[in-house]
């Protein structure tokens, strides 16, 4: 379990137990940017191989395409469609554009998202994790809400994660994720820095971050071993008047920013590639021609991608924070 998220831990894995049972439940995890709902959630689910676990993950350039999300959450289970009442599959068949038609009556896509929800359910337990809900698209929103209020006795569990509860999600359970607690946030922050940490640098640091795990675990790494030691007065990083997000946001792009050339088209494609095809993002490398070793060369790209892609660029924070905002940002016709 998550040093500092034992209380949260022992809720979902009660939810999980649930869902063993044949329970059903949905949840809705929220809090800002970094704070640790993806790492919570992953935590909670890798420990429950028993279940069969499918993902999706709100894609901020996908918000204005129609079921986009939830096609992403449903695409493994599409097999069990023809199970389904005949105006549900095609409905939910209309609006994946599997079939022809006008647009599907909304009503009925949620019906059809509940059943084949119960479908996937009856043959093992079933968790389906819907990250950052903040960028879903609003019919994707609107239907998983949907069936979400009216799971019962199937074997389901719908857990989502966003930065702030939506209408959309208006009364389904959950909880906030606050910022680790002293102890804990000082024991992560000693786990970051292997140099010696001036006394005024370190309280400083965890007065801005507040218990923000990611925070913690990303400032640090834009300051020299010298400033981290305060030979040089307090860091400009850190005496400067920034929002917390818009400092995690220069640590990655200062990190971006020092890879080789080809690593950072490398991160740069996997910035773009949203869907989370991690053999997608390799095929377009090879037209592009990139050579990329794997794994990545020390000390460069081993902090920015510290495994293959596996489905998203992650964090979320790194997509905003890509090459192209850098004055030597690559350019592709």
């Amino acid at each position: 379990m998550l040093p500092g998220r034992e209380r949260e831990g022992a809720y979902l894995n009660e939810l999980l137990n649930g869902v063993r049972e044949g329970h059903s439940a949905a949840i809705m995890v929220h809090g800002e940017a970094g704070v640790g709902k993806t790492a919570l959630l992953s935590e909670a689910f890798r420990a429950a191989p028993d279940l069969r676990v499918v993902r999706a993950a709100g894609v901020e350039s996908e918000m204005e395409l129609p079921y986009a999300g939830l096609q992403q959450l449903c695409v493994s289970m599409l097999d069990l469609l023809e199970h389904l009442p005949q105006p549900q599959a095609d409905a939910l068949r209309t609006a994946f554009g599997l079939i022809e038609g006008p647009a599907p009556d909304r009503f009925l896509v949620g019906l059809a998202v509940l059943s084949l929800l119960s479908e996937a359910a009856a043959q093992r337990p079933l968790a389906c994790v819907v990250d950052d809900c903040q960028w879903l698209d609003r019919a994707s929103a609107q239907a998983l809400a949907f069936a979400a209020r009216r799971v019962q006795a199937e074997g389901v569990l719908l857990a989502f994660a966003a930065r702030e509860p939506s209408q959309d999600f208006e009364g389904i359970p959950g909880f906030g994720v606050e910022g680790l607690r002293d102890p804990d946030a000082r024991a992560l922050l000693r786990s970051v820095v292997q140099w010696p940490l001036d006394e005024q640098v370190r309280e400083r640091i965890l007065a801005e971050t507040r218990g923000n795990p990611l925070a913690l675990l990303e400032l640090p790494r834009g300051l020299s071993p010298a400033e981290l030691a305060g030979g040089f007065g307090l860091p400009q990083a850190l005496s400067q008047d920034h929002s917390l997000a818009g400092r995690i946001q220069e640590s990655f792009l200062r990190r971006v920013e020092a890879l080789p050339e080809a690593s950072r088209l490398m991160v740069l494609l996997a910035a773009a590639e949203p869907v989370g095809d991690p053999a997608l993002m390799w095929r377009a490398a090879a037209r592009r021609r990139l050579a990329v070793p794997w794994p990545p060369p020390r000390p460069h790209t081993s902090r920015v991608l510290p495994k293959p892609p596996a489905g998203c660029c992650r964090p979320p924070r790194l997509r905003v924070s890509a090459p192209w905002e850098s004055s030597s940002a690559p350019r592709w016709t």
